[in-house]
């Protein structure tokens, strides 16, 4: 797979945009909650920043990426971010801090249309037989920087301070935009021919509708977007108040985090063939129900920990088990679409749910968001029934004509 050169390019890209990208967050996200002394509003608020443009240009961006050159989108999203983050620097010096929620805003935009680019042009040059290795790749390269990520971003910001940790994120967002600009150019004999935006997407939602294995993915996606959504933004809250540490130590659970999730995703691409993706789903959702319940409670910081573990080693559960269920009841001509219609279904509730996070821990506890959110992701695993019921019939009257 290394052999390409467009994989190997790419992930190359990709490792500096990760890297930078986990430097702003860290930063901001201490850099926030040290300006409003922890003031919950305003940590959920850079969640919502960063992830209500998914659900507005995910659908737009992807249909932006057929229609435009996918080599030169991904380098004009890179250095249009790097340029966001490097004019923030002297409106922070001599401004106000909120500009920072304006630029993570208009950095999370721009990846919406540089991230199905990216897919376009693995579709192009990528053999179709790889392309499952790849994605789980792409997986690996997350969950690593879930691992050094906080500590690089930590170190960063403690050492240096706010405005050279958003310096260091446009240098290397300007270093992938360079690398990717080694690139073939795009061709430029490309079909711009499309059917009109609102008809594609009216399809992709009457499509969704139609199928009911898919109705009941968009509701479990619903419940669980919802229930992420609500404790996102509320871990280092947990690592101040429930177990009464600096706020540096949130890098700490991160970290465990994402190491338990590089184990997790090993052990399930072993299991995929031999595991129904319900039952794997099921698993991940039943998990993280318990878990979730168990984080909000816990004040000892190894209990914690050993909970962040066991929550990373299933996540990869709950995205392998979804990704298959929708490839595997999704026609090949709908697949962009209903991804298109799935996706923003979950980040919209996501989205909410971060947005409420705050209010919701000011008004009841930050153990009564986190059982909260257990009790919702129990509702999304029991949402599942009908497939579990479906998949039970089909094996039935596979049977029947044998017997």
């Amino acid at each position: 797979m290394f052999k390409n050169r467009y994989v190997r390019t790419i992930l190359l890209s990709r490792v500096l945009l990760n890297l930078g990208i986990w430097v702003r967050n860290f930063a901001i996200l201490l850099y926030v909650t040290e300006m409003t002394h922890n003031d919950p509003l305003y940590v959920s608020l850079i969640s919502v920043a960063e992830f209500a443009p998914i659900f507005v240009f995910s659908i737009i961006g992807g249909t932006f990426a057929d229609r435009w050159k996918p080599r030169l989108t991904m380098i004009w999203c890179d250095f249009l971010s790097a340029v966001s983050m490097l004019v923030i620097i002297p409106v922070l010096v001599y401004g106000s801090w909120y500009a920072l929620f304006f630029a993570t805003l208009i950095s999370s935009i721009l990846s919406q249309f540089s991230q199905p680019s990216a897919m376009k042009i693995f579709k192009q040059h990528v053999p179709e037989q790889q392309l499952q290795g790849l994605m789980a790749m792409l997986q690996a390269l997350i969950a690593f920087f879930t691992v050094i990520g906080p500590v690089v971003g930590a170190f960063v910001y403690q050492q240096f301070g706010i405005e050279v940790s958003l310096g260091v994120m446009g240098v290397l967002l300007i270093g992938s935009a360079a690398i990717l600009a080694t690139l073939p150019k795009d061709s430029s004999d490309a079909d711009r021919s499309h059917s009109d935006f609102m008809k594609e997407l009216k399809a992709g939602l009457r499509y969704v509708g139609r199928n009911r294995e898919l109705r009941t993915l968009g509701a479990t996606f619903v419940a669980t977007g919802l229930a992420a959504g609500m404790v996102q933004p509320l871990l280092i809250f947990i690592t101040i108040e429930n177990l009464a540490l600096d706020k540096s130590y949130l890098q700490y659970l991160m970290m465990a985090n994402g190491a338990a999730m590089l184990v997790g995703g090993a052990i399930v691409m072993s299991l995929a063939r031999r595991m129904k993706p319900q039952w794997m789903l099921a698993l991940g959702l039943g998990v993280s129900t318990f878990n979730t319940i168990a984080v909000g409670w816990s004040t000892s910081f190894p209990l914690t920990i050993g909970l962040e573990v066991i929550a990373g080693f299933f996540y990869p559960f709950i995205l392998i088990g979804i990704n298959t269920l929708i490839m595997k009841n999704t026609e090949g001509a709908f697949i962009g679409r209903v991804s298109g219609v799935m996706t923003p279904l979950f980040m919209g509730m996501m989205v909410i749910g971060m947005s409420i996070s705050g209010i919701l821990k000011d008004v009841f506890s930050l153990f009564a968001v986190y059982t909260t959110s257990g009790i919702l992701f129990f509702i999304g695993a029991m949402l599942l029934v009908p497939i579990f019921k479906e998949k039970s019939k089909e094996v039935v009257q596979q049977e029947s004509p044998a017997s």
